[in-house]
């Protein structure tokens, strides 16, 4: 027997036995509904901050500290509104281990029972080996996974092989307000001997096999604001004889993006990297298939019918997506207004080596040249709101070849090498402040509804 087994298999063990205790911990943990986006349940998020600093001195963490982001900015009802803690901590200072900083966040999603929940959303319930409630898979159920794993090695008196630091935020569902500034005032103070960053906040690819996620597509979004006649007007007396706005805004939208998903603007794919071969061999032993997609979406409607189409054109190629249309009528019944001014929403998805200022410029003189060719006395605008970069990362350094090593003696798998087609900001965040590499470890499958009704974590993946 190894070295590395005669440690796991007694570990392996304890795990089983204290099975339990860490379902119960979980239990407790999702019994809080700390919902950052309803200012009525702050309070909540502040108690599961407390719960988190209970856990933690329980298990002999150093120097638990609340870090304070200050009042919450506008817009809120509450102009005195408390943004919750960052609740950070520390497992060990043995300057001859790496430190690995592990991220994960307390706060969660809307829930009522009413939506279409099978079961109260606050009070975990296992059905099927699986358990059931809001942040059993995001992210309560992850962060409770790495409290579970320290109090194993605790009780077996097994010394950690790396220090630790704990981040844990409150306010990632809504929008991390404050996070970026702590980590940046934090860098070469709190997080000054971190190597590495783990982030436990995706899912696997489908419910089979085991991820390791090394690249996330950024996002660009826009809007397009055409203003026309000074009110909103009645189409019996109005229609065919004034410019309408939405119909303008129609036409420039129309020539953004084609049925196929292709990007009509010149320019914007020539910003992206070509495939290497090593690159596309990645793609050849994912457990996916087009069947999955359509489970996914609901629906028969892919674009490409092959995996590595699919999956290089969720991960590593860009995407033009329109959203919507506000100002527009979008009721039940019929109402004959032609409206005053709409504004169209679209983003992009980005992917390297895309530079975002360019990516803005072509976009923007696009949709302008296109408005121009129309002829319309009507105002118009395009504009970026806000916009946020991809990531990726070498799925073969230290720390992706230590996570494949392990995953593989937990799930005797080799885990896939996956990306995703979204956006996790905070990882370009930690790894531009702390000059760390950052890996993407998820614990959930990809079934498990995060966000949605009846969220769910399978004990399997909770346990192991």
């Amino acid at each position: 027997m190894s070295d590395i087994d005669s440690k796991i298999t007694p570990l392996f063990a304890k795990i089983d036995e204290l099975k339990p205790q860490f379902i119960d911990r979980l239990r407790r943990a999702v019994a809080i509904p700390s919902v950052s986006s309803d200012e009525s349940l702050r309070p909540q998020v502040f108690k599961m901050a407390d719960f988190l600093k209970s856990e933690l001195e329980a298990l002999g963490a150093d120097d638990i500290t609340f870090k304070d982001l200050g009042i919450q900015p506008p817009p809120v009802a509450d102009p005195n509104l408390q943004l919750p803690p960052i609740v950070l901590s520390k497992f060990g200072s043995d300057p001859n281990k790496k430190t690995v900083l592990i991220y994960g966040h307390y706060d969660v999603q809307p829930a009522l029972l009413e939506d279409g929940w099978a079961s109260d959303p606050f009070k975990l319930e296992e059905r099927d080996n699986k358990l059931f409630g809001r942040g059993s898979t995001d992210d309560k159920g992850p962060v409770m996974g790495w409290l579970n794993s320290l109090q194993a090695h605790k009780e077996l008196g097994i010394e950690l092989p790396v220090n630790i630091v704990f981040c844990f935020e409150g306010m990632e569902e809504s929008g991390s307000l404050g996070l970026d500034e702590l980590i940046a005032r934090e860098a070469k103070q709190y997080f000054k001997e971190v190597h590495s960053v783990c982030i436990s906040d995706n899912y696997w690819l489908g419910t089979k096999k085991p991820v390791l996620t090394y690249g996330l597509r950024g996002c660009n979004y826009y809007q397009i604001i055409i203003k026309g006649p000074g009110a909103d007007l009645h189409s019996g007396i109005f229609g065919g004889v004034i410019h309408e706005p939405m119909t303008d805004l129609i036409k420039v939208m129309s020539q953004l993006v084609d049925v196929n998903g292709n990007i009509l603007i010149p320019g914007v794919l020539d910003m992206v990297a070509p495939v290497t071969e090593k690159e596309a061999g990645l793609y050849d032993d994912i457990d996916f298939d087009v069947n999955e997609l359509n489970l996914a979406s609901g629906s028969d409607t892919a674009i490409y019918q092959s995996k590595k189409d699919i999956l290089m054109h969720r991960w590593r190629y860009p995407s033009l997506s329109l959203h919507g249309i506000e100002g527009a009528f979008s009721g039940a019944g019929a109402k004959t207004v032609i409206p005053s001014q709409v504004i169209g929403k679209f983003s992009i998805r980005t992917v390297p080596d895309m530079d975002s200022a360019t990516l803005d410029k072509l976009v923007i003189d696009y949709c302008n040249a296109k408005f121009a060719e129309l002829k319309s006395p009507n105002k118009f605008t395009a504009e970026l709101i806000h916009d946020g970069a991809y990531w990726v990362s070498d799925p073969f350094n230290n720390e992706f070849t230590a996570a494949k090593l392990a995953t593989e003696k937990v799930w005797n798998v080799t885990p896939d090498l996956t990306r995703e087609g979204g956006s996790i900001p905070i990882t370009i965040t930690f790894e531009q402040q702390l000059g760390a590499n950052v890996l993407l470890l998820p614990m959930g499958k990809g079934d498990d509804g995060a966000h949605s009704i009846n969220e769910k974590v399978d004990v399997l993946n909770y346990i192991e």
